[in-house]
């Protein structure tokens, strides 16, 4: 039950332990997990801060090796996390991402011009189809073809699951049935088109080449095909579909909150990335779309106060800390301006996570969505397309649970 209740509406039901039990609580989980939630931002960094032998983020992330694969930046843990990190890293420095504007800025813009106008629809779709645009053009540098059209409906359906589908991910013998089978189908056909792709970029000259798959094939031309998989999957997964929903809920907000969309409409006028970032740092603190991490304990550890035995599952609450009053005044209103001029308390936004395992495509994610941001609001002034909208579960993202609707009229 408390694993239902956690995949499902862990954002409604989180907020209720919290208040019941304190700033540290229990849950036991499938698998055998016992997981302990920490809300502190001190206790969060100092899990952070931990020694990376002994909280084990990969492990934490065990869940999600099925899809991602075994070598994913994100499954990998102490040495084999380091050298992997250090080699995706370039590409994701301050001179990468500013090789990256024109691409995203252009891709962006006819994003933008294809939206509907005068009728209420879900931006959510949208916004998916055009950060995916964005990761494989400019972080694989893949051109229009039958291999890009292909991969688009194939990384959606395998995004688009649900809680319970995700637990078949671990169990190998519900792939024989659907929709486990039809999810093993769908990702087996996505990996061949990785594949080829990685076969026919190693043919190339990749002399003039800044994109991601070319950058590392470049760097060493012998790294095996099954780890560039894997670091694709990964950053195609992680790298588009969180960002496409933060902007979904930048929209949602907007459209509510005449001011502030008139201050990220000048913002856009004007250039101002710093006013369009904070709108999406808002947007992800108001609503998370990952709502926690996860460490595993090697060895019998202390954390805030308590002493947990090696297996626990240690998980900083990225939900509950960034709406938490003492961090946030006024944690419920949606308010850019927090993020202006001023960095907000260690610990208390955290949506990238934090310490040696922060999310290596932060800025990317920022500098993609201010572009976005930009393009749509120099078009379009933004109304509601419904009712204010909760969060619903969605693989192990929380989306918009009408699609984040909204109505855009022409400026």
């Amino acid at each position: 039950m408390q694993t239902a209740l956690f995949m499902r509406s862990r954002h409604k039901f989180a907020p209720r332990w919290k208040a019941r039990y304190g700033p540290v609580f229990t849950m036991r989980l499938a698998f055998g997990r016992t997981v302990v939630v920490v809300t502190r931002p001190e206790d969060i960094r100092a899990v952070f801060a931990g020694p990376a032998d002994v909280f084990h983020a990969g492990e934490g992330n065990s869940i999600l090796a099925p899809v991602m694969g075994e070598n994913s930046l994100l499954i990998l843990d102490e040495d084999a996390h380091t050298r992997s990190r250090k080699r995706l890293m370039p590409a994701f420095n301050g001179a990468a991402l500013r090789g990256y504007t024109g691409m995203m800025r252009d891709l962006a813009a006819d994003a933008a011009e294809r939206l509907p106008v005068g009728r209420p629809f879900p931006i959510h779709a949208p916004m998916n189809a055009v950060t995916l645009e964005i990761i494989l053009r400019v972080v694989f540098g893949m051109s229009e073809g039958e291999r890009l059209a292909a991969l688009r409906p194939r990384i959606a359906g395998v995004t688009d699951v649900g809680p319970l589908q995700i637990f078949g991910w671990t169990y190998p013998r519900l792939q024989r049935v659907p929709p486990w089978k039809t999810m093993q189908t769908n990702l087996d056909a996505a990996d061949a088109l990785l594949h080829a792709e990685i076969a026919e970029r190693r043919g190339q000259d990749l002399a003039d080449r800044d994109d991601v798959l070319s950058r590392l094939l470049a760097a060493d031309p012998d790294t095996p095909a099954a780890q560039l998989r894997d670091d694709m999957m990964t950053l195609l997964l992680a790298g588009h579909e969180t960002t496409a929903t933060a902007l979904a809920w930048a929209f949602h907000e907007l459209a509510r909150h005449p001011a502030a969309q008139a201050a990220a409409h000048r913002a856009a006028v004007h250039g101002d990335d710093e006013y369009l970032q904070a709108v999406t740092k808002e947007a992800m603190r108001l609503r998370p779309v990952i709502y926690s991490v996860a460490r595993k304990l090697t060895e019998p550890t202390e954390v805030a106060g308590y002493l947990l035995p090696a297996g626990t599952v240690v998980t900083p609450s990225i939900g509950l800390v960034q709406s938490d009053p003492d961090h946030h005044a006024d944690p419920g209103e949606f308010r850019p301006e927090r993020f202006i001029g001023a960095s907000p308390e260690t610990g208390t936004w955290i949506p990238f996570g934090g310490g040696v395992r922060r999310c290596i495509g932060a800025g990317f994610s920022l500098q993609e969505a201010a572009a976005v941001l930009r393009e749509v609001l120099t078009r379009y002034a933004i109304g509601p397309g419904g009712p204010r909208e909760d969060a619903r579960s969605r693989n192990i993202t929380l989306v918009p649970e009408r699609g984040a609707r909204v109505v855009l009229t022409r400026r």
